[in-house]
């Protein structure tokens, strides 16, 4: 198969359905053991210090592993996407870019998708047999995300991890199933999580220090129990059909679907407060005063940038968020 780098969550179905294999370039560099050497390369290259670390990453990535064709989100993701792909552009690889519509309607995601499945020399209905084809790995991610929040047996940190992954399902959708049935074999076995233990719902893009971000918090009582883009991503909700799929994917859509989503889930999950992160120069920054406005949790808000470990104050600022979230449950 022919490997295509993708920037966010995309129609991966019609990517598979012509031949292609998707590799999601923000896993590989969140992933790799020195990612600030990657946001330097970029910098050497010319690209600015205020710009998003992920679009940086993503660019060094593409060079370093000599990726010749990228999908690259235009509309509904990264507002960085488009002058990105006109770079890549100037050094001959390859850009296709991809927008998703403006409102989440079933008859303008079909549009989109006829469109980019035309591009690719294939169609909607070989799109619908992978479709198929990946089902079984979606229901193994709904069963894992079940596990997380209503038998509190997965941490948050695998919960995360298998839910962002499944953007390309590690470029092996097969492999992914057969990994993830042994996963889940595994923590079903296991004895659930203290109950006492706080509740909390991430908000927003993944952190560039995911990794010990769940750790730490549930070093410290505190369990994540809903990873909202990361659920998004994985699209483990059932939709009639592919476009009804995208249509109901709320991430690349306005704030207030998004907050819609989170609030059914934070009420259903019985979440004691939000952690919401967003990334540094980055547009979607400043939908935290909606949710600050909207949501009725208590919320820490965190800005990370080019700091791939917990930073001393970010510690602090957690272990204060979650005393006084305890002391909101004394109160109840």
């Amino acid at each position: 198969m022919n490997k295509i780098g993708i920037t966010s969550t995309v129609p991966i179905e019609i990517l598979l359905s012509a031949g292609y294999q998707p590799i999601d370039l923000n896993n590989i560099f969140i992933n790799d053991p020195r990612p600030e050497r990657l946001v330097r390369t970029a910098e050497h290259y010319g690209f600015p210090l205020n710009t998003c670390t992920w679009i940086k990453g993503i660019f060094s990535i593409i060079k370093e592993q000599q990726i010749n064709t990228v999908l690259g989100i235009t509309s509904g993701d990264c507002s960085n996407t488009l002058m990105l792909l006109e770079v890549l552009s100037l050094y001959g690889i390859q850009t296709i870019p991809f927008a998703y519509p403006s409102s989440p309607n079933a008859l303008e995601a079909s549009r989109a998708l006829v469109a980019l499945a035309a591009h690719f020399g294939t169609s909607i209905d070989s799109a619908e047999k992978a479709r198929e084809v990946i089902k079984p790995c979606r229901t193994l991610l709904a069963e894992l995300d079940h596990l997380s929040w209503q038998e509190n047996k997965a941490s948050g940190l695998e919960n995360h991890y298998w839910l962002v992954s499944s953007s390309d399902f590690n470029g092996d959708p097969d492999l992914f199933r057969i990994k993830l049935q042994t996963e889940l074999d595994a923590i079903r076995n296991r004895a659930p999580y203290p109950k006492d233990m706080l509740r909390l719902a991430f908000c927003g893009v993944p952190a560039v220090y995911g990794k010990e971000l769940y750790t730490f918090l549930e070093n410290k009582g505190a369990r994540v129990v809903f990873n909202e883009v990361q659920r998004q991503f994985a699209m483990i909700s059932p939709s009639a059909d592919l476009a009804s799929q995208y249509a109901s994917y709320t991430y690349p859509y306005s704030t207030s679907m998004r907050l819609a989503d989170i609030s059914t889930e934070c009420a259903k999950r019985e979440v004691d407060g939000i952690v919401h992160y967003v990334q540094a120069f980055c547009h979607r920054a400043i939908s935290d005063i909606v949710f600050r406005q909207r949501l009725k949790y208590p919320i820490l808000t965190l800005e990370g940038n080019t700091e791939f470990s917990l930073t001393q104050h970010t510690k602090t600022r957690l272990e204060a968020f979650l005393d006084i979230l305890r002391q909101h449950k004394k109160q109840k």
